[in-house]
């Protein structure tokens, strides 16, 4: 990995971190934050590599400094997926992309409450929380992605 790349990868693992690990609103489960709205466009603007690493290692990161090790690893299996998603359908359908990604995100912790709490009961209460925080981080997605995209055109 060349030093730019690297620079860049560190850079948008802070970025997700941030977004991650300070604005914390308390679902069942876990904690809802701007994380996967900073993954996806860290994914737009930086590429899939760059992508996939920093939202990895930038949730994780959080994850371990919230309270909540246990979801470290099951966090870097589905920010990865998530991240993957969105990369592969957002210039198809970027909507769709968010969307898909977000309902992966969803699921994947979903199931892996219910297996880490031995009760689908318990995983499906999380449901609506992370769904909201979903349709929150794709609305700041959209937003923040159209404005950094016309300031560029600018530049």
């Amino acid at each position: 990995m060349k030093t730019r790349q690297l620079t860049l990868t560190a850079m948008m693992t802070a970025f997700v971190f941030v977004a991650t690990f300070v604005p914390k609103i308390p679902i069942p489960l876990g904690y809802a934050h701007l994380g996967d709205a900073a993954i996806f466009l860290t994914v737009m603007f930086c590429g899939r590599r760059v992508g996939i690493f920093s939202g990895v290692l930038g949730s994780a990161l959080a994850d371990f400094l919230s309270g909540f090790p246990i979801w470290m690893v099951p966090t870097i299996f589905i920010k990865a997926a998530e991240a993957e998603i969105f990369w592969r359908l957002r210039e198809k359908n970027f909507l769709l992309g968010l969307i898909l990604a977000s309902l992966a995100m969803t699921t994947g912790y979903t199931l892996v409450g219910a297996f880490l709490y031995d009760s689908l009961s318990t995983g499906i209460a999380s449901t609506p929380g992370l769904l909201l925080k979903s349709a929150v981080n794709i609305s700041v997605a959209i937003i923040l992605s159209v404005t950094i995209k016309n300031r560029a055109k600018r530049f």
